[in-house]
């Protein structure tokens, strides 16, 4: 349960000190707590940050990430509806986020905070301390890398709610979108988000911007979303898995000639299979993954 360290998500605990063996079973010393609770854990031995649950709800509240089954179920198309908060997080990069957990949602919530480099404080379920703690030391593991969004085109974010369902959609379709406050000379294509109808505007975008020619496409999966980020020498790309506790058979094509992979996860490293470079692009496929694995990318 780290609580805003070494970009880390971190954890709000509630229980007494009695769950201190299950913390450090955990591999968990450090946290956030009501501050009535601060002082008993430090005696404990453990790195406490005061946190009030006034102050926790004084966050933005975030959606819990995974599979929303009742969308599903209403929806006229049989795409699974994927709960994200990647689009929250690259609307507001420099907000204070929360997010409160049933069980099974803590390891998933916790990567995706990571992935987005987002301060957000995590209140699980205790069911999910183990999990959590893995993901934590798994998130601990990963080579520290500050590079730049890559993105295909510019979107011009009034602030209303039908953009925020577009920017929703435009995440859940993989596609790279940075947040401009005017057209980019930069950037292939400009977009303003004046729409009434989220859906088509998206297709409409994922149309022009050409599939063969988008800087990543996500193949085998539609549960499956991805950060790029890189620059001229490397890339990264941050990989979620919205659905199933794991899901194989996942390709990934990056714009870009990339003479070296490193695959980084929980369940399995190295190097992913059937690496290939031609006509400008990488592609690879990755082994069967959990909630979240990272590849780097190198020239």
């Amino acid at each position: 349960m780290i609580c805003m360290l070494a970009l880390l998500p971190g954890l709000f605990w509630t229980g007494g000190t009695d769950t201190a063996p299950a913390l450090r079973h955990a591999g968990i010393e450090q946290f956030c707590a009501p501050p009535a609770l601060a002082a008993p854990w430090k005696q404990a031995g453990f790195s406490v940050t005061p946190l009030s649950d006034g102050e926790l709800r004084s966050r933005i509240g975030l959606s819990t990430p995974g599979i929303d089954h009742k969308v599903m179920v209403a929806s006229a198309t049989t795409a699974p509806w994927v709960d994200s908060n990647g689009w929250r997080f690259r609307r507001k990069p420099d907000g204070e986020f929360y997010y409160e957990l049933p069980a099974g949602s803590g390891a998933l919530a916790a990567a995706e905070a990571f992935a987005f480099d987002a301060n957000a404080v995590l209140k699980i379920d205790p069911a999910d301390l183990d999990a959590v703690g893995k993901m934590l030391q798994f998130l601990r593991a990963v080579p520290e890398k500050k590079l730049p969004d890559i993105a295909d085109f510019g979107f011009i974010d009034d602030g209303s709610d039908d953009a925020a369902e577009i920017l929703n959609l435009l995440s859940r379709r993989n596609l790279l979108y940075k947040m401009v406050r005017a057209p980019d000379p930069h950037l292939r294509l400009n977009v303003p988000s004046n729409s009434d109808n989220p859906q088509l505007f998206a297709a409409k975008i994922r149309e022009q911007l050409k599939d063969d020619q988008r800087s990543l496409r996500v193949y085998g999966s539609e549960v499956v979303l991805c950060r790029l980020v890189g620059d001229d020498s490397a890339a990264r790309i941050h990989v979620l898995n919205y659905g199933r506790p794991t899901v194989d058979g996942v390709r990934l094509r990056v714009r870009g000639s990339y003479s070296h992979a490193k695959l980084y996860a929980p369940e399995s490293g190295g190097q992913p299979a059937d690496f290939a470079v031609a006509d400008g692009f990488t592609e690879f496929s990755l082994p069967e993954i959990g909630a979240y694995a990272v590849v780097d990318l190198t020239r």
